[in-house]
């Protein structure tokens, strides 16, 4: 059986942790980034992955930073993983890490690679309005995202599907793909296939982006509300009043104008209307 290091921060990577455990799989140890403190009261608050280890009595590790350091590297050494697994950990592991399996590292992203390299694939697919995305499984390299595919699989997203929604089907879906992804390594079948040229990317997201530009198309808008839900929320300013929008609804002109009561000309006002 081959021995896992498990590397991964949030909820999305918890749901693989957990699906590797219950396989019976041999987990070595688990890394996470620190606990960060949170909310109001800046109480600091453990990642999800963090409370699962503790929860199962996995070997923790909690390093501030993994490049240059020397003294956490030696404790993975140590450890002698056959394969490292990474999934939404949020740092660049470094040559010396990577070196280490015998396997190699692997990665669970959230996209169809080389489509949406980067933090934020989930959020960018619903944000440009795409009709299909996915998860990849890929060895990886000292890149980001670049590293040769092992597996995929397809997913339809919602006219309507949030960000959120969208996170919590692609976490399952990704975790029974990354079992699978280690099973065909440790049987010796898994492939290596390159990633082309023609790639995207999928940067952080910023508090900027939130505000609702009415002059774009209710398509446009519809997208942008999906997509930062839950992360932040689009919002509008009305009479001097900021207001948040969740969810909305894309409505022929006929039907805007049935609920206003008149005929809108004006381009802004048209699709502040139709999408509400």
């Amino acid at each position: 059986m081959l021995k896992i290091l498990f590397m991964g921060t949030p909820d999305f990577a918890e749901a693989s942790l957990e699906k590797l455990y219950n396989a019976g799989l041999e987990i070595v140890g688990v890394v996470t980034n620190p606990d960060k403190q949170k909310g109001r009261g800046m109480k600091f608050a453990e990642s999800d992955v963090k409370k699962f280890a503790v929860e199962k009595n996995l070997k923790l590790f909690q390093p501030k930073k993994v490049k240059e350091n020397d003294e956490f590297i030696n404790n993975i050494k140590k450890l002698k993983p056959d394969i490292i697994c990474v999934v939404a950990y949020g740092k660049i592991l470094p040559k010396g890490i990577l070196e280490i399996p015998e396997k190699g590292c692997i990665n669970l992203h959230a996209s169809l690679l080389p489509k949406y390299r980067g933090a934020a694939p989930i959020q960018w697919a619903v944000l440009n309005g795409d009709k299909i995305t996915g998860v990849s499984t890929m060895y990886m390299n000292e890149k980001m995202d670049e590293g040769d595919i092992i597996l995929q699989e397809e997913v339809q997203i919602g006219e309507y599907e949030t960000t959120g929604e969208l996170w919590d089907r692609l976490k399952v879906i990704g975790a029974d793909l990354l079992l699978k992804t280690i099973n065909e390594i440790e049987k010796g079948t898994a492939k290596r296939i390159k990633q082309g040229e023609d790639f995207s990317l999928a940067p952080m997201l910023n508090k900027q982006m939130a505000k609702i530009d009415f002059t774009k198309n209710m398509q446009e808008i519809k997208n942008k509300v999906c997509g930062l839900n839950p992360i932040m929320g689009a919002y509008v300013i009305y009479e001097g009043k900021k207001i948040k929008l969740w969810k909305v609804e894309m409505l022929e002109n006929s039907k805007a104008d049935e609920i206003l009561g008149e005929k809108v000309e004006d381009k802004e006002a048209r699709n502040y209307s139709s999408c509400k």
